[in-house]
């Protein structure tokens, strides 16, 4: 067993893809002794992790009853894309906004080289996936993606706020990824490329028209189930 802050962060990392796979349903009790011994880990990282998740909205601490699984995000869906709208076209705004700073001044940022190289390895990865057709891989990619904006941002703001309903996109993301997964992709590269281009109403625009459009085709995919 390891109680290292690697082991705290990929245990997080697999309660929060069980619990948005529906492995972990929403409303389960989240003891400390049985995720110990399901992840093979110690308390300590368990109990780092469940305080990592609860940030992130998947998991909820109730008085009595301790850890559960936070309730489907779907009850929240409209209010969650309307959000994203608003924070996320300003964050590819203000993205743009600072590579067009950086292209006019001709000044060299190790910290957005190294994001913007980031960008184009989950691009790659999510061509990738989609091509081998593990869609399932893809709410995570997606999330990375939104997440590296943000950082092009500068914003601790932007990237605090965005944290704070990652787990919560990335839950609805998953409920709509084989019809929107594949579509979303490519849409991708047109945000990052008005980025790049220091094309700031475009990329807000781009980003927007994204997030909207990720919104009517899960509504449309709710609409269709029994």
């Amino acid at each position: 067993m390891a109680d290292s802050h690697d082991a705290q962060l990929d245990v997080a990392a697999q309660i929060r893809t069980d619990i948005i796979k529906g492995k972990l349903e929403p409303g389960a009790k989240l003891r400390e002794v049985a995720l110990a011994e399901r992840y093979e880990v110690s308390r300590i990282p368990i109990r780092e992790a469940l305080r990592t998740l609860e940030a992130d909205g998947l998991v909820e601490s109730r008085k009595f009853s301790g850890s559960v699984v936070a309730p489907s995000p779907a009850e929240d869906a409209e209010d969650l894309f309307e959000i994203r709208i608003v924070l996320e076209s300003a964050t590819a705004k203000r993205a743009a906004r600072r590579a067009a700073e950086l292209s006019a001044g001709g000044d060299h940022d190790a910290k957005w080289s190294e994001i913007r190289a980031e960008i184009n390895e989950i691009l790659e990865a999510g061509d990738a996936v989609i091509a081998e057709e593990r869609f399932e891989d893809l709410a995570m990619l997606n999330m990375r993606f939104h997440f590296a904006v943000a950082e092009l941002s500068g914003s601790l703001s932007f990237i605090s706020l965005l944290r704070q309903i990652s787990g919560k996109i990335e839950w609805l993301y998953s409920l709509n990824l084989m019809r929107r997964g594949p579509q979303a992709w490519p849409e991708h590269r047109e945000i990052i490329a008005a980025i790049d281009a220091g094309q700031v109403d475009r990329a807000a625009e781009a980003m927007a028209r994204h997030v909207r459009r990720s919104r009517d085709s899960y509504f449309a995919t709710m609409s269709e189930r029994p």
